[in-house]
């Protein structure tokens, strides 16, 4: 059962309801009419011949040639062929009574639809089948009569024509959207062609520069270990900042080449501790830096301030007490807070994990009731 009602919408069952309400009160009118005000009707010029039957029989009959406009996806040519024969069936039972009130839209209703949905040829049947439907319709009506076939067919031959005109519409705006398609296409290509040729660029950029200040390092390290001790640690301390500025350009044109994947700004460190617990939602939190505060390769920088921001992050809208410790083998971080219902505090402390193992570092994490206390600490070289 379900197969006969699939692919149908609401559209469908609108159009199709309206039509056999139409035909039903139509039949009840023909039934319910006595053959004296019939008569009058014919004497007063209102209808064109008296009403042959009063049979109930009438009323689901008439019905039936309205309920294949429902299925009129699957096919307008069978649905208005079925319609037509139980229209003419109609015709040979019951002879004259009023029809067109419901069934000349019927006729107009297919004429339409044939006319949208098919090529020239099936459609010029379709229309002819409408004009025939039109013609069992008016043929024997008590109330239009036989000569309303000379307003009726040229209204069917206008809906058709109103149908190859919503067709031919159609298509061109189908065609329209799929040449929008084809030239959007044409522009990301054109787009992602632009982007290949300037990542190739900024490749060939990154090797040029790696080359020039490797060479530059390699020139100031081998300079430096013939210097005196002060010259050589100012030599050394300027080979570092040379480095980070080399990480620096390298990481800025590497965002470029991952199409804006990776952050432009310079890598954080724990200089950036203080901004990073600016932005956290409690203002209560709180950093302490003590020891012997000093630069520390950014690779220990970099994973510091990760450390910390994975459990920020965690902790969420919880005040935080962070404590950063410079010693003279190890930087120690403590992250202290309480934990709210839902936080995934063992993601977090399983990211600070890997990023303590990077530097052969270790890791204490307690977690109580509603409370969490994790220390990290990270070798440096003294």
């Amino acid at each position: 059962m379900s197969e006969i009602f699939r692919g149908l919408k609401v559209r469908d069952w609108l159009l199709a309801g309206v039509l056999t309400v139409l035909a039903a009160v139509l039949s009840w009118m023909n039934i319910m009419a006595s053959d004296a005000e019939t008569a009058r009707d014919v004497a007063a010029g209102e209808m064109a011949h008296a009403t042959d039957t009063h049979s109930w029989w009438q009323l689901p009959l008439f019905v039936a040639a309205f309920v294949p406009v429902l299925w009129w996806r699957r096919g307008v040519l069978t649905a208005t062929g079925v319609s037509l024969g139980v229209m003419v069936l109609h015709d040979l039972l019951f002879g004259w009574v009023t029809r067109c009130g419901a069934a000349l839209p019927l006729a107009f209703v297919f004429a339409f639809l044939g006319a949208l949905s098919y090529g020239r040829t099936k459609a010029w049947v379709c229309c002819i089948l409408s004009a025939l439907l039109t013609v069992a319709v008016l043929v024997v009506d008590s109330s239009a009569g036989p000569g309303a076939m000379v307003l009726a067919l040229p209204v069917v031959l206008i809906v058709f024509g109103v149908g190859r005109a919503a067709r031919h519409r159609s298509m061109l705006n189908r065609q329209l959207k799929a040449r929008d398609e084809e030239l959007r296409q044409l522009r990301d290509d054109r787009a992602a062609l632009i982007v290949a040729d300037d990542r190739a660029r900024l490749s060939r950029q990154l090797d040029g520069l790696l080359q020039e200040r490797l060479d530059e390092l390699t020139r100031a390290a081998e300079t430096g270990l013939e210097l005196p001790p002060e010259q050589a640690r100012a030599e050394f301390a300027s080979i570092e900042a040379g480095g980070r500025q080399t990480m620096d350009d390298m990481r800025e044109i590497v965002g470029l080449l991952r199409g804006g994947e990776v952050t432009l700004a310079p890598a954080p460190t724990v200089a950036h501790l203080d901004a990073l617990l600016a932005r956290h939602r409690s203002p209560l939190s709180r950093l302490t830096v003590s020891g012997d505060p000093r630069s520390l390769p950014a690779t220990v920088e970099l994973s510091a301030y990760r450390i910390v921001e994975y459990l920020v992050t965690a902790l969420a809208d919880r005040p935080v007490q962070v404590s950063i410790r410079f010693d003279d083998e190890a930087l120690e971080i403590q992250v202290q807070g309480s934990v709210s219902r839902g936080a995934d505090v063992r993601a977090a402390v399983a990211r600070v994990r890997e990023r303590a193992k990077l530097h052969a570092g270790s890791v204490d994490v307690k977690l109580g009731r509603g409370s969490a206390r994790v220390v990290a600490q990270l070798p440096v070289l003294g």
